[in-house]
């Protein structure tokens, strides 16, 4: 340390003198670092602020227009994990499929209420076209499970049900 601050010390190459207390009046200022302009002026900066704006709210509202697309995984999760049985769980489950999508569908003008521009158009469709996407599958999931008449017998009471050709249960075919 006392080698450091004598006059005749020898200085290494990355070692920077602190002890220049006014940098502006010095001989050699200190380079600038790797990268940086001077050359650059501050008129720019504002169009660059502008134009950052508005790249910042083209980029949130795709966010809000693919969200649903981005719900449509987690939706196959919760239903594999739900199961096909009938039981509360896997009802409310169904419910919940079916009802968050069709009331984000009926909120669709009040959410791109804020979107304006060439793409908003777009991004609706793609925000429709996204919850028609879970509905889709709150829809097969509940046919899946026996809760939609898609046959006759289901609304027609002189007709006979369907009848199973094949039981199976536990990996094995009852037949």
């Amino acid at each position: 340390m006392a080698n450091a601050m004598k006059p005749g010390a020898r200085r290494l190459k990355w070692c920077l003198d602190q002890r220049v207390k006014d940098r502006a009046n010095s001989e050699s200022p200190l380079a600038a670092p790797p990268a940086y302009s001077t050359s650059l002026s501050t008129g720019h900066t504002e169009i660059t602020k502008n134009s950052d704006t508005s790249h910042l709210i083209m980029k949130k509202s795709w966010d809000l227009a693919l969200g649903p697309l981005k719900q449509v995984p987690m939706n196959l999760f919760i239903m594999y994990m739900a199961g096909n049985s009938i039981s509360i769980f896997p009802i409310m489950m169904v419910g919940m499929l079916i009802v968050r999508p069709l009331k984000l569908l009926f909120a669709t003008q009040s959410t791109f209420k804020m979107v304006e521009g060439s793409s908003a158009a777009g991004q609706k469709l793609v925000y429709f076209l996204g919850n028609l996407v879970n509905v889709v599958l709150a829809l097969y999931k509940c046919h899946s499970m026996g809760l939609l008449p898609t046959h006759s017998s289901d609304w027609l009471a002189f007709v006979e049900p369907q009848t199973r050709i094949e039981y199976s249960g536990g990996g094995l075919s009852l037949a």
